[in-house]
């Protein structure tokens, strides 16, 4: 399903149907998932259709930047570093795009979305949440329900520390795609409660194709600089 189309088509896959037909000359979008539908026509002359996954955080409207997952506690030991894999959630984000600009045409996703608070109510952030099991390799994923993570972790600290969440900020996320989705990020555990994430612009493996981000396609200005955690990693 994900990849650049041209003119009419249609990908189809369990409950989730994308298309674009030509009707009397306009070609209308539509797309059903979960019994809802949309339906958009476009008009262009030189324009591809963009399907690719996008930063989870759109659904069901723009509530936050922040992503949260919640796994299984590691207690990690002073200096010690290790990489592991966690599952993410998946939206999927159709664009059009001409020589000229891009634009959001939908996004969707086949599952609903959990938000919660990381922090004080005063001070803190609201996050979409989302639980995953900690894998020491890549697991297997529901194709456009959840992608893989490689999280990498390193306790700069000199005491142990236990980790039981990662907030990420979303503006920073690189998300990669070919047989499944993946997505590479990092933590620096630097006290008992705090720690830097922050995304690395890399496929997991060779050959994977690098997704339109919608912060450049809605021209939102976005500067890579990482989240500090301030309260809790676990």
């Amino acid at each position: 399903m994900f990849g650049r189309y041209r003119g009419s088509f249609r990908r189809e896959c369990g409950d989730i149907l994308v298309e674009a037909e030509s009707v009397d000359g306009l070609l209308t979008y539509r797309r059903r998932c979960e019994g809802q539908t949309f339906e958009r026509i476009l008009v262009s002359k030189t324009g591809e259709v963009v399907i690719n996954p996008v930063e989870p955080v759109n659904l069901p409207k723009d509530i936050t930047d922040f992503l949260q997952i919640e796994f299984s506690p590691m207690i990690i030991e002073p200096g010690a570093s290790r990489t592991v894999y966690l599952k993410f959630p998946i939206e999927i984000g159709v664009l059009v795009e001409c020589a000229r600009d891009i634009e959001v045409v939908d996004v969707f996703a086949p599952d609903s979305q959990k938000y919660t608070l990381y922090g004080s109510p005063t001070n803190g952030v609201i996050t979409r949440y989302y639980e995953s099991t900690v894998y020491p390799e890549v697991p297997l994923v529901e194709p456009f329900r959840e992608g893989v993570m490689e999280f990498s972790i390193q306790n700069a600290y000199r005491e142990w520390v236990e980790v039981s969440r990662v907030v990420f900020e979303s503006t920073d996320m690189k998300i990669y795609y070919g047989d499944f989705v993946a997505a590479t990020a990092k933590m620096k555990i630097l006290t008992k409660t705090m720690a830097e994430t922050d995304f690395v612009d890399a496929p997991l493996r060779p050959g994977m194709v690098k997704s339109v981000e919608l912060y450049t396609a809605r021209k939102i200005p976005a500067i890579d600089r990482g989240y500090l955690m301030e309260w809790g990693l676990s």
